[in-house]
């Protein structure tokens, strides 16, 4: 039975391969998920693997989750979307975040000074570009005058990786909703849904997306399971953002907060995010092949 939360799958192990993108989300495809989701971290181009990827005739909404900010402007960015919306026939949801102070600063060697700043001075160029309207904005690290026009696109859908209350407002405000990694379903209940809800109807915006990303196995070994995401996931157990919506649930790390289970536990555990406020989920599967094949099939149950 399904659950009126949309579910997609998250294919951003496959980073390293155009051809295992394309599989991926035909295999998500095939299979009946609403959306296939990959992250642009130090592999594959996202939104060309996702254009691409919309090539091949799939009809699901392909999502970024997410672009980092920083390394393309406001207009390239809102060019390149409207593209691959071209490409997919209005497929793509675009996910944007700043990425982390140590890739900013120390990867990218830009400045992280006020990152709120930065996000609402880029989303004060993007959301009006992507929309074909004439920009005048001079920000004071961010400026465009001009337009963007890519024929028979429509501006995408834009979700912003926001943790932090005063970038949950701003997505609230301005954008189309959040989409969030490692955030407990407690924080989820009640910091993020009803913080990006209030801002959200304040201004007078639709009811926000609220989009969170989750490791899942359905498993009869949890404790091994358990161990193999303290591994895997390790890093974001250390990088601050993460680590505050970690703090936040009182989870000692990663592992605690992905769902892991018999089957039961977690089709549970994933409708109780939809009760919780969450719009879509997406799965990020990991484990043992078995338990991969037995996550899908638990997975496909919720559609």
């Amino acid at each position: 039975m399904g659950i009126g939360m949309r579910i997609g799958i998250n294919g951003t192990g496959q980073l390293s391969s155009l051809d295992g993108i394309i599989d991926a989300a035909s295999r998500a495809e095939a299979d009946g998920f609403d959306s296939f989701w990959i992250a642009q971290i130090f592999g594959v181009d996202a939104l060309t693997a996702l254009a691409l990827t919309g090539r091949q005739g799939l009809r699901s909404e392909l999502g970024t989750a997410g672009v980092p900010t920083y390394p393309r402007h406001p207009m390239m960015l809102a060019s390149q979307a409207l593209t691959v919306q071209q490409a997919t026939h209005d497929r793509l949801c675009l996910g944007i975040g700043l990425s982390h102070q140590i890739v900013v600063e120390h990867m990218w060697g830009y400045s992280w000074e006020k990152p709120v700043r930065h996000m609402r001075e880029y989303l004060a160029i993007l959301m009006p570009a992507l929309r074909g309207e004439a920009v005048d904005a001079a920000g004071e690290t961010l400026t465009f005058r001009g337009q963007v026009t890519v024929a028979q696109a429509s501006p995408p859908p834009v979700l912003v990786a926001a943790l932090g209350p005063l970038m949950l407002r701003e997505a609230g405000a301005t954008a189309d909703g959040t989409v969030t990694w490692m955030t407990g379903p407690a924080t989820l209940e009640g910091y993020i849904v009803p913080t990006i809800n209030e801002a959200a109807q304040a201004a007078g915006r639709p009811a926000p997306r609220v989009a969170a990303a989750l490791p899942v196995c359905v498993t009869d070994d949890p404790a091994a399971a358990r161990e193999k995401a303290a591994a895997d996931f390790l890093v974001y157990g250390f990088l601050p953002r993460y680590r505050a919506m970690l703090d936040r649930e009182g989870a000692e790390g990663p592992a605690d907060v992905a769902i892991v289970g018999s089957a039961n536990e977690v089709s549970d555990r994933i409708r109780a995010l939809g009760a919780a406020g969450v719009t879509d989920f997406i799965a990020t599967e990991f484990g043992s092949r078995a338990d991969r094949e037995s996550t899908r099939e638990v997975l496909r149950s919720l559609l």
